[in-house]
Protein backbone atom coordinates (compact mmCIF):
# COMPACT_ATOMS: atom_id res chain seq x y z
CA UNK A 1 0.00 0.00 0.00
CA UNK A 2 1.48 3.35 -0.73
CA UNK A 3 2.28 5.33 2.12
CA UNK A 4 3.97 2.82 3.96
CA UNK A 5 7.83 3.67 4.04
CA UNK A 6 7.33 7.10 2.74
CA UNK A 7 7.64 10.01 5.43
CA UNK A 8 4.54 11.54 4.37
CA UNK A 9 2.05 10.14 2.60
CA UNK A 10 0.18 12.82 0.74
CA UNK A 11 2.40 14.15 -2.30
CA UNK A 12 1.11 17.08 -4.18
CA UNK A 13 3.39 19.78 -5.75
CA UNK A 14 1.25 20.05 -9.43
CA UNK A 15 -1.62 20.03 -11.76
CA UNK A 16 0.34 17.22 -14.01
CA UNK A 17 2.16 15.27 -12.34
CA UNK A 18 1.43 11.26 -13.09
CA UNK A 19 -1.30 10.57 -10.65
CA UNK A 20 -0.13 7.78 -8.46
CA UNK A 21 -3.18 7.60 -5.74
CA UNK A 22 -6.79 9.29 -5.38
CA UNK A 23 -9.61 9.37 -3.38
CA UNK A 24 -13.09 9.08 -4.83
CA UNK A 25 -16.61 8.39 -3.65
CA UNK A 26 -18.68 5.71 -5.51
CA UNK A 27 -22.59 7.78 -5.75
CA UNK A 28 -24.70 5.75 -3.22
CA UNK A 29 -27.54 5.45 -1.87
CA UNK A 30 -27.92 9.16 -1.18
CA UNK A 31 -28.67 9.67 -4.58
CA UNK A 32 -32.00 7.57 -3.98
CA UNK A 33 -33.36 10.31 -1.72
CA UNK A 34 -32.85 13.56 -3.97
CA UNK A 35 -36.38 14.19 -4.90
CA UNK A 36 -37.74 17.17 -7.03
CA UNK A 37 -39.15 19.18 -3.64
CA UNK A 38 -35.40 19.09 -2.83
CA UNK A 39 -32.79 19.22 -5.47
CA UNK A 40 -31.98 22.90 -5.20
CA UNK A 41 -31.14 22.68 -1.31
CA UNK A 42 -29.27 19.72 -2.23
CA UNK A 43 -28.00 21.41 -5.75
CA UNK A 44 -29.22 19.36 -8.20
CA UNK A 45 -30.51 20.33 -10.94
CA UNK A 46 -31.99 16.97 -12.23
CA UNK A 47 -32.25 13.32 -10.51
CA UNK A 48 -29.70 10.99 -11.76
CA UNK A 49 -30.35 7.70 -12.52
CA UNK A 50 -28.36 5.77 -10.24
CA UNK A 51 -27.26 2.46 -11.85
CA UNK A 52 -26.39 4.29 -15.03
CA UNK A 53 -24.30 6.78 -12.29
CA UNK A 54 -22.30 3.65 -10.49
CA UNK A 55 -21.50 2.17 -14.34
CA UNK A 56 -20.39 5.36 -15.58
CA UNK A 57 -18.31 5.72 -12.11
CA UNK A 58 -16.28 2.40 -12.25
CA UNK A 59 -15.34 2.84 -15.34
CA UNK A 60 -13.65 6.43 -14.47
CA UNK A 61 -12.11 4.72 -11.65
CA UNK A 62 -11.10 1.77 -13.57
CA UNK A 63 -9.26 3.78 -16.24
CA UNK A 64 -7.28 5.53 -13.54
CA UNK A 65 -6.38 2.42 -12.64
CA UNK A 66 -5.24 1.31 -15.94
CA UNK A 67 -2.73 4.49 -16.00
CA UNK A 68 -1.17 3.02 -12.84
CA UNK A 69 -3.63 5.24 -9.94
CA UNK A 70 -3.95 3.41 -7.01
CA UNK A 71 -8.06 4.26 -6.11
CA UNK A 72 -9.23 4.39 -2.51
CA UNK A 73 -12.78 5.32 -1.36
CA UNK A 74 -14.12 7.66 0.86
CA UNK A 75 -16.75 5.19 2.30
CA UNK A 76 -14.20 2.55 3.00
CA UNK A 77 -11.48 4.07 4.59
CA UNK A 78 -14.29 5.58 6.87
CA UNK A 79 -15.89 2.41 7.47
CA UNK A 80 -12.21 1.27 9.04
CA UNK A 81 -12.20 4.72 11.23
CA UNK A 82 -15.20 3.68 12.87
CA UNK A 83 -14.32 0.16 13.73
CA UNK A 84 -12.62 1.68 16.77
CA UNK A 85 -15.30 2.07 19.21
CA UNK A 86 -14.73 5.67 21.18
CA UNK A 87 -13.59 7.04 17.54
CA UNK A 88 -17.52 5.49 16.12
CA UNK A 89 -19.15 7.48 19.48
CA UNK A 90 -17.18 11.12 18.85
CA UNK A 91 -18.12 10.71 15.31
CA UNK A 92 -21.89 9.79 15.80
CA UNK A 93 -22.18 12.78 18.27
CA UNK A 94 -20.52 15.31 15.53
CA UNK A 95 -22.73 14.27 12.93
CA UNK A 96 -25.98 14.58 14.93
CA UNK A 97 -24.56 17.35 15.98
CA UNK A 98 -25.11 19.27 12.53
CA UNK A 99 -28.51 18.01 12.36
CA UNK A 100 -29.43 21.67 13.75
CA UNK A 101 -33.50 21.08 12.94
CA UNK A 102 -33.36 18.03 15.56
CA UNK A 103 -34.17 18.43 18.66
CA UNK A 104 -31.46 17.08 21.53
CA UNK A 105 -34.10 14.70 22.55
CA UNK A 106 -34.58 12.92 18.98
CA UNK A 107 -30.72 13.44 18.60
CA UNK A 108 -30.21 11.11 21.61
CA UNK A 109 -32.61 8.86 20.45
CA UNK A 110 -30.92 8.60 17.35
CA UNK A 111 -27.75 7.97 18.71
CA UNK A 112 -28.80 4.98 20.92
CA UNK A 113 -29.71 3.81 17.95
CA UNK A 114 -26.85 4.04 15.36
CA UNK A 115 -24.09 3.44 17.56
CA UNK A 116 -25.09 -0.31 17.81
CA UNK A 117 -25.16 -0.42 14.22
CA UNK A 118 -21.70 -1.94 12.34
CA UNK A 119 -19.09 0.48 11.31
CA UNK A 120 -20.20 -0.26 7.34
CA UNK A 121 -23.91 0.80 7.77
CA UNK A 122 -22.69 3.90 10.42
CA UNK A 123 -20.58 4.97 7.21
CA UNK A 124 -23.02 4.54 4.98
CA UNK A 125 -25.73 6.54 6.91
CA UNK A 126 -23.45 8.99 7.45
CA UNK A 127 -23.37 9.61 3.49
CA UNK A 128 -26.33 8.43 2.40
CA UNK A 129 -28.98 10.18 5.18
CA UNK A 130 -31.55 8.70 7.45
CA UNK A 131 -35.12 8.27 6.26
CA UNK A 132 -37.83 8.62 9.52
CA UNK A 133 -39.01 5.02 7.51
CA UNK A 134 -35.72 3.47 8.48
CA UNK A 135 -36.66 3.76 12.03
CA UNK A 136 -39.81 4.32 12.16
CA UNK A 137 -40.69 3.60 16.40
CA UNK A 138 -38.63 5.43 18.41
CA UNK A 139 -38.98 5.12 22.05
CA UNK A 140 -39.86 8.77 22.84
CA UNK A 141 -42.53 11.13 23.13
CA UNK A 142 -43.32 14.05 20.29
CA UNK A 143 -42.22 17.80 20.23
CA UNK A 144 -43.55 20.90 18.80
CA UNK A 145 -41.22 20.32 16.56
CA UNK A 146 -41.99 16.72 15.46
CA UNK A 147 -45.41 17.74 14.17
CA UNK A 148 -44.23 20.76 12.54
CA UNK A 149 -41.69 19.08 10.59
CA UNK A 150 -43.97 15.88 9.90
CA UNK A 151 -43.99 15.83 6.35
CA UNK A 152 -40.53 16.10 6.17
CA UNK A 153 -39.07 12.63 5.51
CA UNK A 154 -35.48 12.80 7.13
CA UNK A 155 -33.94 12.56 10.17
CA UNK A 156 -30.48 12.90 8.54
CA UNK A 157 -29.94 14.90 5.43
CA UNK A 158 -28.34 12.95 2.84
CA UNK A 159 -24.84 14.43 1.38
CA UNK A 160 -25.40 13.73 -2.33
CA UNK A 161 -22.35 16.10 -3.80
CA UNK A 162 -20.09 14.25 -2.01
CA UNK A 163 -18.84 12.02 -5.06
CA UNK A 164 -17.35 15.45 -6.00
CA UNK A 165 -14.71 14.40 -3.68
CA UNK A 166 -12.52 17.41 -5.37
CA UNK A 167 -14.33 20.17 -2.44
CA UNK A 168 -14.26 19.36 0.53
CA UNK A 169 -10.07 18.56 1.23
CA UNK A 170 -7.35 19.37 -1.28
CA UNK A 171 -3.21 18.02 -0.81
CA UNK A 172 -1.23 21.18 -1.07
CA UNK A 173 2.49 19.37 -1.36
CA UNK A 174 2.77 17.40 2.19
CA UNK A 175 -0.32 18.81 3.57
CA UNK A 176 -4.19 19.00 3.49
CA UNK A 177 -6.49 21.61 3.45
CA UNK A 178 -9.52 20.76 5.20
CA UNK A 179 -12.30 22.68 3.85
CA UNK A 180 -14.69 25.02 4.81
CA UNK A 181 -17.89 24.37 2.29
CA UNK A 182 -20.17 27.60 1.09
CA UNK A 183 -23.71 25.95 1.31
CA UNK A 184 -25.07 23.82 3.84
CA UNK A 185 -25.78 20.78 1.92
CA UNK A 186 -22.39 20.17 1.59
CA UNK A 187 -21.07 21.26 5.23
CA UNK A 188 -21.04 17.78 6.74
CA UNK A 189 -18.57 16.60 4.20
CA UNK A 190 -15.15 18.40 5.69
CA UNK A 191 -15.92 16.50 8.70
CA UNK A 192 -16.13 12.74 7.25
CA UNK A 193 -12.43 13.91 5.47
CA UNK A 194 -11.40 15.42 9.27
CA UNK A 195 -11.70 11.56 10.54
CA UNK A 196 -10.55 9.98 8.27
CA UNK A 197 -7.46 11.83 8.13
CA UNK A 198 -7.50 11.85 12.21
CA UNK A 199 -7.54 8.56 13.04
CA UNK A 200 -6.54 6.51 9.61
CA UNK A 201 -3.13 5.74 9.60
CA UNK A 202 -3.03 5.89 6.05
CA UNK A 203 -2.84 9.38 5.87
CA UNK A 204 0.24 9.46 8.46
CA UNK A 205 -0.95 12.58 10.23
CA UNK A 206 2.06 13.11 11.86
CA UNK A 207 4.03 14.20 8.83
CA UNK A 208 1.20 16.28 7.34
CA UNK A 209 0.13 19.86 8.55
CA UNK A 210 -3.47 21.09 7.67
CA UNK A 211 -3.79 24.32 5.57
CA UNK A 212 -7.21 24.99 6.82
CA UNK A 213 -9.58 23.89 8.79
CA UNK A 214 -13.39 23.24 8.30
CA UNK A 215 -14.82 25.15 11.44
CA UNK A 216 -12.93 28.28 10.16
CA UNK A 217 -16.17 30.55 8.94
CA UNK A 218 -14.45 31.76 5.70
CA UNK A 219 -15.51 29.42 3.00
CA UNK A 220 -12.94 27.61 0.65
CA UNK A 221 -13.19 24.47 -1.71
CA UNK A 222 -10.89 22.19 -3.69
CA UNK A 223 -12.92 23.46 -7.00
CA UNK A 224 -11.06 26.55 -6.98
CA UNK A 225 -7.82 25.60 -5.48
CA UNK A 226 -5.32 24.49 -8.09
CA UNK A 227 -1.53 23.30 -7.57
CA UNK A 228 0.22 24.62 -10.34
CA UNK A 229 4.05 24.15 -9.07
CA UNK A 230 6.18 23.68 -6.24
CA UNK A 231 5.89 26.94 -5.33
CA UNK A 232 2.58 28.45 -7.17
CA UNK A 233 -0.97 27.70 -5.84
CA UNK A 234 -3.88 29.27 -7.80
CA UNK A 235 -6.90 29.80 -6.07
CA UNK A 236 -10.27 30.78 -7.38
CA UNK A 237 -12.16 34.01 -5.91
CA UNK A 238 -15.70 32.43 -6.74
CA UNK A 239 -19.12 31.58 -5.74
CA UNK A 240 -17.94 28.71 -3.07
CA UNK A 241 -14.71 30.66 -2.17
CA UNK A 242 -13.95 33.66 0.00
CA UNK A 243 -11.64 36.52 -0.57
CA UNK A 244 -11.03 36.11 3.69
CA UNK A 245 -10.22 32.45 2.82
CA UNK A 246 -7.72 32.94 0.10
CA UNK A 247 -5.75 35.25 2.26
CA UNK A 248 -6.10 32.57 5.40
CA UNK A 249 -4.59 29.37 3.24
CA UNK A 250 -1.83 31.79 2.01
CA UNK A 251 -0.65 33.12 5.25
CA UNK A 252 -0.33 29.87 6.72
CA UNK A 253 1.19 28.45 2.93
CA UNK A 254 3.70 31.06 3.65
CA UNK A 255 4.17 30.37 7.11
CA UNK A 256 5.19 26.89 6.96
CA UNK A 257 7.33 24.51 4.93
CA UNK A 258 4.60 23.91 2.28
CA UNK A 259 7.06 25.34 -0.14
CA UNK A 260 4.54 27.70 -1.96
CA UNK A 261 5.63 31.09 -2.23
CA UNK A 262 2.95 32.92 -4.38
CA UNK A 263 -0.91 32.13 -4.09
CA UNK A 264 -2.56 33.76 -7.45
CA UNK A 265 -5.90 34.68 -6.44
CA UNK A 266 -8.48 34.56 -9.59
CA UNK A 267 -11.88 36.39 -9.40
CA UNK A 268 -14.47 34.76 -11.47
CA UNK A 269 -18.33 36.24 -11.69
CA UNK A 270 -19.55 34.54 -8.57
CA UNK A 271 -22.41 32.20 -10.67
CA UNK A 272 -23.42 28.83 -10.11
CA UNK A 273 -22.61 28.08 -14.29
CA UNK A 274 -19.21 28.69 -13.32
CA UNK A 275 -19.24 27.77 -9.58
CA UNK A 276 -15.40 26.89 -9.14
CA UNK A 277 -12.40 27.78 -10.90
CA UNK A 278 -11.58 24.14 -12.26
CA UNK A 279 -14.93 24.74 -14.33
CA UNK A 280 -13.63 27.18 -16.19
CA UNK A 281 -9.59 26.60 -16.56
CA UNK A 282 -7.72 23.42 -15.61
CA UNK A 283 -4.12 23.12 -16.04
CA UNK A 284 -3.27 19.89 -18.71
CA UNK A 285 0.58 20.12 -19.59
CA UNK A 286 3.79 22.10 -18.36
CA UNK A 287 2.67 25.02 -20.94
CA UNK A 288 -1.44 24.43 -22.03
CA UNK A 289 -4.25 25.33 -20.22
CA UNK A 290 -7.93 24.98 -21.03
CA UNK A 291 -10.35 27.52 -20.64
CA UNK A 292 -13.81 28.22 -21.47
CA UNK A 293 -13.71 31.18 -23.95
CA UNK A 294 -16.87 32.95 -21.81
CA UNK A 295 -14.59 33.73 -19.18
CA UNK A 296 -11.50 35.28 -20.52
CA UNK A 297 -12.04 38.57 -20.20
CA UNK A 298 -14.34 38.24 -16.76
CA UNK A 299 -11.58 37.72 -14.89
CA UNK A 300 -9.06 39.80 -12.85
CA UNK A 301 -5.96 38.22 -11.31
CA UNK A 302 -4.03 39.08 -7.86
CA UNK A 303 -0.71 38.31 -6.46
CA UNK A 304 -0.25 37.22 -3.29
CA UNK A 305 3.17 36.76 -1.60
CA UNK A 306 4.87 37.03 1.90
CA UNK A 307 5.71 39.97 3.54
CA UNK A 308 6.90 40.23 6.99
CA UNK A 309 4.61 37.27 8.06
CA UNK A 310 1.70 39.25 6.48
CA UNK A 311 0.41 39.21 2.79
CA UNK A 312 1.33 41.60 -0.17
CA UNK A 313 -1.57 41.66 -2.84
CA UNK A 314 -0.78 43.04 -5.94
CA UNK A 315 -3.12 43.55 -9.08
CA UNK A 316 -2.12 41.71 -12.41
CA UNK A 317 -2.77 42.67 -15.98
CA UNK A 318 -3.89 39.59 -17.38
CA UNK A 319 -3.90 36.14 -16.86
CA UNK A 320 -1.44 35.24 -19.37
CA UNK A 321 0.97 36.99 -18.60
CA UNK A 322 1.24 36.09 -14.51
CA UNK A 323 1.01 32.49 -15.52
CA UNK A 324 4.00 33.01 -17.91
CA UNK A 325 5.99 35.29 -14.99
CA UNK A 326 4.81 32.31 -12.14
CA UNK A 327 5.54 29.30 -14.39
CA UNK A 328 8.69 30.69 -16.00
CA UNK A 329 7.52 30.24 -19.25
CA UNK A 330 8.30 31.88 -22.21
CA UNK A 331 4.16 31.26 -24.00
CA UNK A 332 1.30 29.91 -22.59
CA UNK A 333 -1.31 27.90 -24.81
CA UNK A 334 -4.74 28.46 -24.05
CA UNK A 335 -6.56 26.26 -25.46
CA UNK A 336 -10.50 27.40 -25.63
CA UNK A 337 -13.61 24.83 -24.33
CA UNK A 338 -15.77 24.28 -27.43
CA UNK A 339 -13.25 25.08 -30.71
CA UNK A 340 -13.80 29.04 -29.23
CA UNK A 341 -17.18 28.92 -30.73
CA UNK A 342 -19.55 30.42 -28.15
CA UNK A 343 -22.68 28.31 -28.42
CA UNK A 344 -20.60 25.35 -28.32
CA UNK A 345 -18.46 26.14 -26.00
CA UNK A 346 -21.23 27.60 -23.89
CA UNK A 347 -23.15 23.81 -23.86
CA UNK A 348 -19.99 21.69 -23.65
CA UNK A 349 -18.64 23.79 -20.84
CA UNK A 350 -22.49 23.15 -19.19
CA UNK A 351 -21.57 19.82 -19.29
CA UNK A 352 -18.32 20.47 -17.88
CA UNK A 353 -15.84 19.98 -21.17
CA UNK A 354 -13.09 22.26 -18.98
CA UNK A 355 -13.10 20.22 -15.64
CA UNK A 356 -10.57 17.72 -17.04
CA UNK A 357 -8.64 15.58 -14.77
CA UNK A 358 -4.46 15.67 -15.43
CA UNK A 359 -3.44 12.20 -14.91
CA UNK A 360 0.30 12.49 -16.40
CA UNK A 361 1.85 15.67 -18.19
CA UNK A 362 -0.48 16.01 -21.56
CA UNK A 363 -3.11 13.76 -20.31
CA UNK A 364 -6.66 14.10 -19.52
CA UNK A 365 -9.90 12.28 -18.62
CA UNK A 366 -13.11 14.23 -20.77
CA UNK A 367 -16.59 13.26 -20.87
CA UNK A 368 -16.72 12.02 -24.43
CA UNK A 369 -19.84 13.93 -24.93
CA UNK A 370 -17.99 17.26 -25.09
CA UNK A 371 -16.96 16.11 -28.78
CA UNK A 372 -15.58 19.38 -29.95
CA UNK A 373 -13.58 20.43 -26.81
CA UNK A 374 -12.03 17.02 -27.15
CA UNK A 375 -10.78 17.24 -30.34
CA UNK A 376 -9.80 20.77 -29.84
CA UNK A 377 -7.21 19.28 -27.18
CA UNK A 378 -6.29 16.32 -29.48
CA UNK A 379 -5.55 19.18 -31.71
CA UNK A 380 -3.31 20.46 -29.34
CA UNK A 381 -1.06 17.89 -28.76
CA UNK A 382 -3.32 16.37 -25.61
CA UNK A 383 -4.25 12.65 -25.19
CA UNK A 384 -7.58 12.63 -24.35
CA UNK A 385 -9.07 9.81 -22.48
CA UNK A 386 -13.02 10.07 -22.88
CA UNK A 387 -15.45 8.49 -20.56
CA UNK A 388 -19.49 8.49 -20.08
CA UNK A 389 -20.97 10.52 -18.26
CA UNK A 390 -24.69 11.41 -19.07
CA UNK A 391 -25.60 10.78 -15.38
CA UNK A 392 -22.17 11.55 -13.02
CA UNK A 393 -23.00 15.17 -14.79
CA UNK A 394 -26.05 15.70 -13.66
CA UNK A 395 -24.54 17.02 -10.66
CA UNK A 396 -22.49 19.16 -12.37
CA UNK A 397 -18.84 18.54 -12.41
CA UNK A 398 -16.56 16.69 -14.14
CA UNK A 399 -13.42 14.24 -13.80
CA UNK A 400 -11.54 17.03 -11.70
CA UNK A 401 -14.32 17.50 -9.72
CA UNK A 402 -14.81 13.40 -8.90
CA UNK A 403 -11.53 13.25 -7.64
CA UNK A 404 -9.17 13.89 -4.77
CA UNK A 405 -5.58 13.50 -5.92
CA UNK A 406 -3.40 12.17 -2.78
CA UNK A 407 -0.18 11.47 -4.22
CA UNK A 408 1.39 12.24 -7.92
CA UNK A 409 4.96 12.29 -8.73
CA UNK A 410 7.05 15.32 -8.39
CA UNK A 411 7.62 16.66 -12.23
Amino acid sequence: MYGDNRASFLNVTSEIGKLKAVLLHKPGKELEKLTPDYLSQLLFDDIPWLKKMRIEHDEFAEVLRQKGTHVYYVEELLAEVLQNKETKKMFVKELLAACVENTQELNQVLYENIIEMPAEDVAELAISGLSKKELPELNRELSLSDYVHSDYPLFINPIPNLYFMRDPAAVIGNGISINSMNTDARRREPMIIKYIYQYNPLFKKENAQIWYDYNIPYSMEGGDMLVLSKEVAAIGCSQRTSANGIEQIAKKLFNSESGIKEVLAVQIPPLRAFMHLDTVFTMIDYDKFTIYPGIQDRVRVFRITPNNGGIKVSVEKSLIETLKKSLKLPAIDLIQSGGGDPITAAREQWNDSTNTLAIAPGVVVTYGRNEISNEVLRQHGIEVLEIEGSELVRGRGGPRCMSMPLIREDL
